[in-house]
């Protein structure tokens, strides 16, 4: 009886070892990765500016505050591709690349993530509200990105300019890499409107306590840029360009 009771408590032993290492492989199961790149090319009248910027993480809804891939079936539900992800979290991966972006500018003294605590002169507060693959237009889907930003004026925090940027393009295919593809040109084309934007906004020299501060410049809401290309109106998709070759 207990050389029953042994080989049953074995056999135990090895079939929740067997399931243990089940596990461990269906989590090691491997996924593809991949990522955006950054802007290099902007207008030759981009001025050059004399303060520094901290870049904070983009805000998004927790759809979007994941590394994996997002696509829309239908308007109100948000589903992922299957073994592929992002290299990062979408919004951190957005913010580096914003930095990458506004480094090859050539244009700022200094730019960095706002985690760094450097002592900056504005602050960009960037809200991702679309980063998605959209299915429900048909096939190849259509990508979407819209990056909404504030920017605060350091050290009294003072909100002074929003913009809104937004882009579509549709891949070219209904295929993983080429659907990246339109993410990439999509957010590429958005960045490069929020980097020039956010140079052209306030002086070339950093605020001073005696700086004069417009507020009827910088509050009204009527002078909030809104920059919306190439995305679907209603059902007409005729304006949403493919992804260049």
């Amino acid at each position: 009886m207990m050389l029953r009771w042994t080989v049953c408590a074995a056999a135990a032993i090895a079939l929740s070892g067997c399931q243990a290492l089940g596990a461990i492989d269906s989590a090691a199961e491997p996924t593809d990765l991949y990522t955006v790149t950054p802007k290099s090319t902007f207008d030759l009248d981009l001025p050059s500016v004399y303060w520094q910027l901290a870049v904070e993480v983009p805000v998004s809804a927790a759809s979007l505050n994941t590394g994996r891939i997002a696509i829309q079936m239908t308007p109100t539900s948000t589903d992922y591709f299957a073994k592929v992800a992002w290299t990062d979290r979408a919004p951190l991966m957005v913010q580096t690349r914003i930095v990458d972006s506004f480094e090859n500018t050539r244009k700022i003294v200094a730019v960095s993530r706002e985690s760094i605590a450097l002592r900056a002169n504005y602050v960009l507060q960037p809200d991702l509200r679309n980063f998605e693959a959209m299915y429900f237009y048909g096939q190849p889907p259509i990508v979407k990105v819209r990056i909404i930003a504030k920017l605060v004026r350091m050290p009294d925090r003072q909100i002074i300019a929003v913009g809104s940027f937004e882009r579509c393009v549709r891949a070219r295919a209904d295929k993983v890499p080429k659907v990246v593809d339109a993410f990439d040109q999509a957010l590429g084309s958005v960045i490069k409107r929020l980097v020039s934007w956010t140079l052209r906004t306030p002086p070339p020299r950093p605020p001073s306590d005696d700086a004069p501060y417009d507020i009827g410049r910088y509050r009204n809401p009527a002078n909030a840029v809104v920059d919306s290309e190439n995305c679907p109106k209603g059902n007409d998709t005729s304006m949403v360009p493919s992804t260049d070759e």
